[in-house]
């Protein structure tokens, strides 16, 4: 593209434009004309010089234009082959891409295969486990049953032989010789090996099974040697397989010396004892209340007896009597033995009373405190048992009396178990009014101990006793006595020295 060239106007048009701008005539002086021509001229040359720098200007755009122009080119075609590039980056790359898809897909599919199968072997197995578990359960009582019936089996064998021996023995008067061959074989199963039985667990119970409840009971001065979890399990464990035994011998009991009976007795209690806190109870329910139930009914043996045996097994009692045996430690223990076992409330409240009557004899103090028999009592001083919570609180109450077994009964209370419980208790709502009296004058002899002000103030027993003290009418004076008392030992209160002696 040619530069467009912009020609200057004609002289002539332009000497008139000045003449007639600066009125210029062929009248004027000559020094008028001289000094506008000047003027035209420095105008002129004004004109030429703009028009020259335009000129120029117009040319460097032009140039300007040229080469923009041909960088525009060089970036599109280097823009194209970039594009093209991309593009077949790009395609190879959706490629690629749809080949991972293809592979991710296929391995979620096995996966969620896999996942599916997996879940489905776990809830099989937790199925077997479970079932496996059941069948473990049932196997025991199976053959803990099996057990039962087998001995139960091998004692109705016996017994039949015994009554089927009678008639040959009344009609063989000839043949006394078969008496001895009897006569020498059972003597020493009655007169020794029971003997023998009962010595070793007398020593067992005593020396072994009886120490382990000390802690819980407070019944020692000293700090007991407590035993390993291993070796409790294992000791329960054999109590477990002992106790249906025991329970089966209960039904030869009537062929036995009744000397023997009380030996035999305590270590089934002590047994019993090993088991509290354990998990062994889910196996033996059966077993438990069939102990429970010969303890308290006795065992009766029904036949005819044969009395020419003057020293056999037969010429025993039929009978043997344990909860209504005239005996008070077996009486005693029995009665223990019943409250562990039994849940039927007619046979509970007869074995509080039974128990309530024996307390009030010192040797009766006396053997509530050798076994141990507050954890046992406790376990039924609950608001789920209200036809019997009275009877309870008696039995402890009757502790309470003024004897040599008080102090230790307050020690055996002092632990946590039974401020437990007493916390639970006082927590009923609407708790019977005699019901609370009693508790309140355990609770008073017990605030007298200074260590149980820990156990007070760790169960909250100190605030409920204050709510109840606050609320409780003052027409209620014994328990209003009670209550003051308990506080002043505890040191949360005033109270004179009148008060305080009369609730003693």
């Amino acid at each position: 593209m040619e530069p467009r060239v912009v020609k200057p106007p004609g002289q002539d048009f332009i000497v008139e434009r000045l003449k007639s701008r600066y009125g210029l005539g062929g009248s004027c002086s000559g020094q008028s004309e001289t000094a506008a021509q000047q003027n035209f001229a420095e105008e002129l040359q004004k004109r030429e010089r703009f028009l020259i720098e335009r000129e120029q200007l117009l040319f460097r755009h032009e140039n300007a234009l040229s080469k923009i122009k041909g960088v525009e080119e060089e970036v599109l075609t280097r823009f194209q082959i970039l594009k093209e590039q991309h593009d077949a980056e790009v395609e190879h790359l959706t490629e690629i891409l749809k080949k991972r898809n293809k592979d991710s897909k296929r391995l979620r599919s096995s996966f969620d295969a896999l996942k599916e199968l997996n879940d489905n072997l776990k809830k099989q197995l937790n199925e077997v486990s479970e079932e496996n578990r059941k069948m473990e359960l049932q196997a025991k009582r199976v053959q803990a049953r099996l057990d039962n019936l087998q001995r139960k089996y091998e004692f109705m064998s016996v017994q039949r032989l015994k009554e089927n021996s009678h008639a040959p023995h009344e009609m063989k008067s000839v043949k006394q010789e078969k008496v001895p061959v009897s006569k020498t074989s059972k003597v020493p199963l009655n007169g020794q090996v029971y003997e023998l039985l009962t010595v070793f667990m007398d020593w067992i119970s005593e020396h072994h099974l009886s120490k382990v409840k000390h802690e819980e009971s407070g019944m020692d001065g000293e700090k007991p040697l407590l035993k390993s979890a291993s070796q409790q399990n294992d000791i329960q464990e054999k109590c477990v397989k002992l106790l249906p035994v025991m329970t089966e011998q209960l039904q030869w009991m009537p062929f036995v010396n009744a000397k023997f009976h009380e030996p035999f007795v305590k270590f089934i209690y002590w047994s019993l004892r090993q088991l509290d806190g354990g998990t062994q109870h889910s196996t033996m329910t059966s077993t438990l209340r069939r102990l429970g139930e010969d303890i308290f009914k006795g065992v009766v043996i029904k036949g005819i007896q044969d009395n020419s045996l003057e020293h056999s097994v037969e010429n025993k009692p039929k009978t043997a009597a344990f909860f209504k045996n005239s005996n008070l430690p077996l009486r005693f223990l029995s009665t223990l033995i019943v409250l562990k076992t039994v849940t039927q409330a007619d046979y509970l409240a007869q074995a509080f009373d039974s128990l309530c009557l024996d307390l009030k004899t010192d040797e009766g103090k006396m053997l509530f405190l050798e076994y141990q028999a507050v954890p046992v009592i406790l376990g039924h001083l609950r608001i789920s048992s209200k036809g019997l919570l009275s009877n309870v609180i008696d039995s402890l109450l009757q502790m309470t009396v003024e004897s040599k077994s008080l102090q230790p009964f307050l020690e055996a209370c002092s632990n946590t178990l039974f401020f437990r419980t007493c916390s639970v208790l006082l927590r009923t709502p609407k708790l019977d009014l005699q019901i609370l009296e009693k508790l309140s004058i355990i609770l008073q002899k017990l605030s007298k101990i200074k260590s149980n002000k820990k156990l007070f103030e760790l169960f909250t027993i100190h605030l409920m006793l204050q709510e109840i003290q606050r609320t409780t009418h003052p027409e209620h004076a014994f328990l209003c006595i009670n209550l003051n008392s308990t506080l002043f030992n505890l040191g949360l209160t005033k109270c004179n020295s009148l008060v305080s002696n009369t609730s003693h």
